[in-house]
């Protein structure tokens, strides 16, 4: 289970600041941000980015189309500060920034392929190496099935549309209450719930007939896909996409715990749950801050 954060102070319990003091709450650093501290509005965009980044991620499958979006959203936030006034925490008001953003840029490189549920069936039915490899046995090929696992699911967030893949991604995923996650795409709670029920099932069903993480009777394994993923240039080892990048292991049960712990019905969500937390490039608070500096952009009064 994700550990949940602080709803009063938007960090998870007991964070640290650098110097290893108990750093300020967020919704204080907010206030001296806008305020004109630069150093505050530095350590706002390090409280926020990894969330922005993750939930980028998700949506838009590539973690450079990811880094783009989140350091445009991160902009949309110091420069509208102003416009927070507390009716909600910072950090879900951050969630709702962000999940306008992206229901409404453009499409990620991956998106433009139009992928389908029936499409991606189709494609994991084929491909698998006979015999199925050996479970892995040293570092590198499970960072290789690690890789051919996150492509992949992520891959199946893009088989539904933006409402519903944000609707997966903040309901079970990163678990938001349902009001809280209705007030991030701005809808009713009974819309969101309807928006959530459908997403989860449409992804449960699709996982139950393909993947062997959640339907062991099923024969696609990631270690089956890995030699295919890596001849087609899917996955190149050299340049991990995902299972290379700095992020922290979520505190939760390896996936096969998670998956054979759970009801039926949130299996799926079990695999989604064991990616990792991804770390925003540190680059980007430095970048926001350069932009702000420029002058061109200005924190709203």
């Amino acid at each position: 289970m994700r550990r949940r954060q602080d709803s009063a102070t938007g960090r998870t319990p007991g964070a640290q600041g650098h110097a290893g003091r108990a750093a300020p709450p967020l919704e204080e650093l907010v206030e001296r941000a806008r305020n004109g501290d630069a150093h505050a509005l530095d350590e706002v965009v390090r409280a926020i980015k990894d969330d922005v980044f993750g939930l980028a991620v998700r949506m838009l499958w590539h973690p450079e189309d990811a880094e783009d979006a989140t350091q445009e959203i991160l902009m949309k936030v110091v420069t509208h500060l102003a416009t927070w006034r507390g009716e909600s925490a910072f950090r879900t008001w951050v969630y709702r920034v962000a999940t306008n953003h992206l229901l409404n840029t453009r499409k990620s490189r991956v998106e433009r392929g139009e992928l389908t549920f029936s499409a991606f069936g189709a494609e994991l039915a084929e491909h698998l190496s006979d015999p199925p490899a050996p479970v892995a046995d040293g570092p590198e090929q499970r960072l290789l099935e690690e890789e051919v696992k996150i492509g992949c699911t992520q891959g199946m967030l893009l088989c539904l549309d933006r409402e519903h893949r944000v609707a997966y991604v903040l309901g079970e995923v990163f678990e938001l209450r349902s009001e809280e996650a209705a007030y991030v795409v701005g809808v009713e709670p009974a819309t969101f719930r309807k928006r959530l029920s459908r997403a989860r099932e449409r992804v449960r069903a699709f996982m139950s007939e393909h993947c062997g993480l959640v339907n062991a009777a099923v024969p696609c394994r990631c270690a089956r896909r890995v030699e295919y993923a890596v001849a087609v240039g899917r996955v190149d080892p050299g340049r991990l996409l995902f299972a290379g990048r700095p992020g922290r292991a979520r505190l939760a049960l390896p996936v096969v715990g998670q998956v054979e712990e759970m009801e039926d019905l949130h299996r799926a969500a079990g695999v989604f749950r064991s990616h990792p937390e991804y770390d925003a490039p540190e680059r980007l608070v430095g970048a926001v801050r350069q932009l702000i500096e420029s002058g061109r952009f200005t924190l709203l009064q």
